[in-house]
C-alpha cells in the first residue's frame, strides 16, 4: 500500500520561497498523475497543482506563475517549488494521487507552510 511523506514546509516571510518534497513508498508513481493539495482548519482540501505521468501540469488560478510542480520517477518523489509566497498560501500541504478521495489511506501527515512577517 502506498504511503506519502511530505517535507520541506516551514515559516517564511511574504515574497519568500520554499520547496516541498513528497516521497512515496509501497508503489511506483511512474504511471500515475500526482497532485499537491492544501488545507486550512475548517476549510476543504483544495487542489493546488497536478502533474501527469508525461509531466503535463496544471495549477489552481491562485498559484499560477508562482508554483511549479515536478516529479522525479527515479526517486519516486514529487516536488512543489513555491515562489513569491503570500500569507494566503499558509496551509498544511499534502500530496497524493490526483483525485484521491479524503477516505484514502494514502494521505500522509502533510507539511505546514506558514507565510508571515
Amino acid at each position: 500500500q502506498v504511503q506519502f511523506v511530505e517535507s520541506g514546509g516551514g515559516l517564511v516571510q511574504p515574497g519568500g520561497s520554499l520547496r516541498l518534497s513528497c516521497a512515496a513508498s509501497g508503489s511506483s508513481l511512474r504511471i500515475y498523475s500526482m497532485a499537491w493539495y492544501r488545507q486550512n482548519p475548517g476549510n476543504q482540501r483544495e487542489l493546488v497543482a497536478a502533474i501527469t505521468s508525461s509531466s503535463s501540469t496544471n495549477y489552481a488560478d491562485s498559484v499560477k506563475g508562482r508554483f511549479t510542480i515536478s516529479r522525479d520517477n527515479a526517486k519516486n518523489t514529487v516536488y512543489l517549488q513555491m515562489n513569491s509566497l503570500k500569507p494566503e498560501d499558509t496551509a498544511v500541504y499534502y500530496c497524493n494521487f490526483q483525485g484521491a478521495p479524503m477516505s484514502a489511506r494514502s494521505w500522509g501527515q502533510g507539511t505546514q507552510v506558514t507565510v508571515s512577517s
